[in-house]
């Protein structure tokens, strides 16, 4: 037996690039959803309306789309995550549920929380983003 410290056996810049992505995927669905429930009070219609091109998303981005202006750059940073989020929420929810099951007794609480605070939030997200009234978030947003 040995007196000697046992090192993390997990790869913590992993840990947190993965826990960054999963909120980076969720943070961006829920830009999204914010974006399209509150241009619909501000204009006062509903989700029939929302899809019929008069109420381009595109048209919020303050200062037009200029690759100069700030505000295009992380409009655009948000629709890649939105769309890309569709794909990758599913698939760093499985590799947080390997990473929380290989190195559970390794991993501090912290870190354990937030991965699976990231896998349910990303199960939660795709679930909602296949309900009738998001498919039409859906189509607003790539319109």
């Amino acid at each position: 037996m040995t007196s000697v410290a046992q090192g993390t056996s997990y790869s913590r810049p992993m840990a947190r690039a993965l826990i960054a992505a999963q909120l980076a995927t969720i943070g961006a669905f829920l830009v999204v959803l914010a974006l399209y429930l509150g241009r619909m009070v501000a204009a006062g219609v509903g989700p029939a309306d929302m899809v019929t091109g008069a109420y381009d998303p595109k048209d919020m981005v303050p200062f037009g789309m200029a690759g100069v202006n700030p505000f295009f750059w992380l409009y655009a940073v948000v629709a890649i995550l939105y769309l890309v989020g569709a794909v990758l929420g599913p698939l760093l929810a499985i590799a947080a549920v390997a990473l929380v099951a290989r190195e559970r007794e390794a991993l501090p609480r912290a870190t354990t929380a937030l991965l699976l605070t990231g896998v349910v939030g990303s199960l939660l997200v795709l679930v909602a983003r296949f309900t009738p009234q998001l498919l039409d978030m859906h189509r607003w947003w790539l319109d």
